[in-house]
């Protein structure tokens, strides 16, 4: 059985995150106290006992989701079958990275850590907003983004992609406000605010661009042993050079999920899915996205016991 991974992203974090992984398996504990030692910072504490506003800070959300992505692989080495392709969503792509042996896992939670310092100081130095836009076509919600800026200040864009029906617009305050009437008055079911420190996925995020960049020509990059599909293309991305531009570009660009998704389906119509990481967001996704495609949610005890004794 071909096996296809999927790890999430930003939003994923809930104090003890992976804590029942580190009490259970030597592998996982290992792979976090390597990222706290990585890092120069006790990570793994804040994931397993908080403050809850300090984990949901980018810089501390992104490595923590990462970190525990990274334990549950940790744990399941060897036993996943044949890969043949791994997607993440936005920071998740950095843990796909790590399954494919481009980075690993400390290289990345150092590489995540930074984007979200920059990410961060770029949404403080622009103060920006994000919306949910649920139950609107993408290209209706796409074209309310291009009016929104007609005659306004302020630049609004699609930035997640998360399924025909789900996308989150990103950019100035007051034109994803804007926006967010356009699309509610298109037929949009509902536009939800999100609570984020600045706009990702925007040309708000290009400060954090050329610094970026020099990190990534940084770091360690390994052979890939299979593709990614990555979120700026939606397509199969492998070498090296390309991947690490790649990186670069996704954080003003959209993340491309749900087209991801189905050029996965039409590439490996019979895999296995499993989501890597806290929650099961993404495996919610693809229930909408590719209905024939089953995806197993792994990133608890229970879940990987049960995994593991099939």
């Amino acid at each position: 059985m071909v096996t296809i991974l999927l790890f999430p992203g930003q939003g994923s974090q809930k104090v003890g995150m992976a804590k029942d992984l580190a009490e259970r398996f030597v592998e996982a504990r290992t792979t976090l106290s390597n990222i706290d030692a990585a890092l120069g910072a006790p990570l793994s504490a804040m994931m397993f006992e908080g403050p809850e506003d300090e984990l949901t800070v980018t810089q501390n959300a992104q490595p923590a989701i990462l970190a525990h992505s990274a334990a549950v692989l940790s744990v399941l080495e060897g036993r996943l079958g044949t890969v043949v392709a791994a997607a993440g969503h936005s920071l998740g792509e950095y843990s796909a990275l790590v399954s494919n042996g481009v980075l690993s896992a400390t290289d990345a939670a150092r590489l995540v850590r930074r984007r979200g310092e920059l990410m961060f100081a770029a949404g403080q130095a622009r103060p920006g907003a994000m919306a949910a836009v649920l139950g609107l076509d993408s290209a209706a919600v796409q074209s309310a983004c291009g009016e929104a800026q007609i005659g306004h200040a302020g630049v609004v864009v699609a930035a997640n992609l998360n399924s025909p029906d789900q996308t989150v617009i990103s950019g100035d305050p007051a034109a994803v406000t804007r926006a967010g009437e356009l699309c509610q008055a298109a037929g949009a079911k509902r536009v939800l605010p999100l609570k984020v420190s600045g706009a990702f996925h925007s040309p708000l995020m290009e400060p954090a661009v050329a610094p970026l960049r020099a990190a990534i020509g940084e770091a360690r990059l390994g052979v890939s042993a299979f593709p990614i599909v990555a979120n700026v293309t939606a397509d199969l991305a492998q070498g090296a050079d390309q991947v690490a531009s790649l990186l670069v570009s996704q954080l003003t660009a959209p993340v491309r999920w749900w087209e991801s998704m189905r050029k996965l389906a039409e590439l490996h119509p019979e895999a296995r899915w499993l989501e890597i990481g806290p929650g099961s967001v993404l495996t919610g996704l693809l229930k909408r996205i590719v209905p024939a495609a089953h995806c197993t949610a792994l990133g608890t005890v229970p879940q990987l016991e049960a995994f593991l004794a099939a």
